[in-house]
């Protein structure tokens, strides 16, 4: 059976005889993991066990773990520092920053790994131009060339422990205050202005391997009508054809308010779909994402399958021989170097 266009999320911590049903419709290709979803180390990997055995190949798992304000895994986990703080420590120490930064995206990728998790939808690309809310210190830095740096330095970490890497929000959600889940925000630069440094990071990271892209639900009127998620402008003549790109394009959430722009659930998920995503998030509506599986029930496009085996996690240290890698306390103590303390919040 192969990965479907569709990503859903879950209502509780373990799986209903419902929501087994779902995860085998042939439209599905992955899931999204939430807070609501976690309880502790333990049950999470029961979780992702219960999703594998499913399907085979077996469903993608993914779930939002940047570090600060997004971070949906915390009890067992350890807390991680917003990107922005490598961007403050590279001001000083651009070296230190980006060991930091590598060793701290190493030890979230073995985390998520040791519990059966896929993929973190990370790292954040956009440039904190301290306007946008929703981004703030999710972003490392408010330069294109600190960005790029530092995020790579990040992947490289992720990469190591068997993580692929998703870069967001294409081309650049830095330069908008609106938040995106609660109305469609807009951005009035031209593409030349976007070009010259929002696309920087998408296109240094792409040139050295990533994996995977969400474009932002933003609108740039002057480059194009439609948000960034549903302009074949940006997904394909500018990620895929200028960019080069060839790995998988997710839709950012389809029940996000900034994407109602698109009409309905089914009308939504052809329109991301035609404007060139492979793979579609629908989160937080049951409904909605019946609906849209059910329109794409016959979909089939062998190309877009092939890029998501890409985005399968690859080894895992068992949890508890985790703690005991020498990898995982250097990203311990970059943290408390970052935090300037003596240890981070670990709550183990």
């Amino acid at each position: 059976m192969t990965l479907g266009p569709v990503m859903l999320d879950l209502t509780s911590v373990e799986l209903d005889a419902q929501e087994r049903e779902i995860l085998c419709h042939p439209a599905v290709g992955g899931v999204i993991l939430f807070a609501r979803n976690f309880e502790s180390p333990e049950q999470i990997a029961a979780l992702t066990a219960a999703i594998h055995k499913l399907r085979d190949p077996h469903l993608l798992v993914a779930v939002d773990q940047e570090g600060g304000r997004v971070q949906r895994f915390r009890r067992g986990f350890t807390q991680l520092p917003p990107a922005g703080r490598f961007g403050a420590l590279s001001r000083s120490h651009p070296v230190n920053a980006r060991r930091a930064a590598s060793a701290v995206g190493w030890l979230m990728a073995a985390e998520l790994r040791s519990v059966g998790v896929d993929f973190s939808f990370a790292p954040v690309l956009d440039l904190n131009r301290g306007v946008s809310r929703v981004i703030g210190d999710r972003a490392f830095a408010d330069g294109a060339n600190a960005v790029s740096d530092l995020a790579w330095a990040w992947t490289e970490g992720v990469h190591a422990a068997g993580m692929a890497a998703v870069g967001k929000h294409f081309p650049g959600h830095g330069g908008v205050a609106a938040d995106s889940h609660e109305e469609l925000p807009t951005d009035g630069r031209s593409y030349d202005e976007i070009e010259m440094d929002d696309l920087v990071p998408f296109q240094r990271l792409i040139y050295r391997g990533l994996e995977a892209v969400m474009p932002a639900h933003v609108v740039y009127p002057k480059v194009d009508p439609n948000p960034a998620g549903f302009s074949a402008f940006w997904l394909r003549r500018i990620l895929r054809e200028r960019l080069g790109f060839q790995g998988v394009i997710f839709s950012d959430d389809l029940n996000m308010a900034a994407a109602a722009a698109a009409g309905g659930y089914a009308e939504r998920a052809r329109s991301g779909l035609d404007a060139g995503c492979d793979v579609l998030l629908v989160c937080n509506n049951r409904p909605g994402a019946l609906e849209v599986l059910e329109s794409l029930r016959d979909y089939d496009d062998p190309t877009v399958h092939l890029r998501c085996l890409r985005m399968h996690g690859r080894g895992a240290l068992e949890p508890d021989r985790l703690h005991l890698d020498p990898r995982w306390h250097q990203g311990v103590r970059a943290i408390a170097e970052l935090e300037g303390a003596d240890a981070p919040s670990l709550d183990l």
